[in-house]
């Protein structure tokens, strides 16, 4: 359990470090900066930098660093929520691979990592290469802040929004990131420590049959 909390504490340490900049500063420059006052730097904590990745970094460094932070969480996202959906037994229909290897028969969880076959493993690859080489980028420069794909083709009423609402947007995309880091990192740890990856539902009385 102290592997687990200072794991815990490591990863919590890396995704709360960095905070997106406003809406309206994207300008890159090479001057050192300061971000204390940057969406995400909110109490209790504030700009929390304890591994000093921020000291002396411009612009460019920041946005880069943004970047990294906004795409592992979006990724994150997708694994906790991909984790409850197999857990509750819901897969595709059909086959992954010409061999027969059923969807329904991976299981959750880290076990899929050694159920899914090479042919499986291949789709995934190729699928991700092409959304990371031809879509989930800023083809166009349109992008007005840090993980902007929209490209000039979606907007979803987001010019609609005024500044305030597009900050508080961007803050809740970045804090749920955050969670959803912590989120996987936990159903990961405690399948290994004791096969329960929802131990919060067994503690409350719930028991998810995992």
């Amino acid at each position: 359990m102290k592997t687990c909390i200072a794991l815990l504490s490591v990863f919590a340490s890396t995704a709360m470090a960095f905070a997106p900049a406003h809406v309206a500063s994207r300008v890159s420059t090479s001057t050192p900066m300061s971000f204390e006052e940057e969406i995400g730097a909110q109490p209790p904590l504030g700009l929390f930098d304890p591994l000093g990745l921020l000291t002396d970094a411009d612009q460019a460094r920041f946005d880069r660093l943004r970047y990294v932070e906004v795409k592992h969480g979006r990724v994150c996202m997708l694994a906790v929520l991909g984790h409850i959906v197999t857990t509750a037994g819901i897969r595709l229909p059909g086959d992954i691979d010409y061999r027969g290897t059923s969807f329904e028969s991976i299981p959750s969880g880290l076990g899929a990592l050694t159920a899914v076959p090479a042919a499986g493993w291949l789709q995934m690859f190729f699928f991700i290469g092409a959304l990371e080489l031809a879509v989930m980028k800023d083809i166009t420069g349109e992008g007005e802040s840090v993980g902007d794909f929209r490209n000039g083709a979606l907007d979803f009423g987001w010019d609609s929004f005024s500044p305030e609402e597009q900050e508080s947007k961007l803050a809740i995309e970045l804090n749920n990131g955050r969670a959803a880091q912590m989120g996987i990192l936990a159903l990961m740890v405690h399948e290994k420590l004791d096969g329960d990856p929802y131990v919060i539902n067994s503690l409350l009385g719930s028991p998810v049959d995992f």
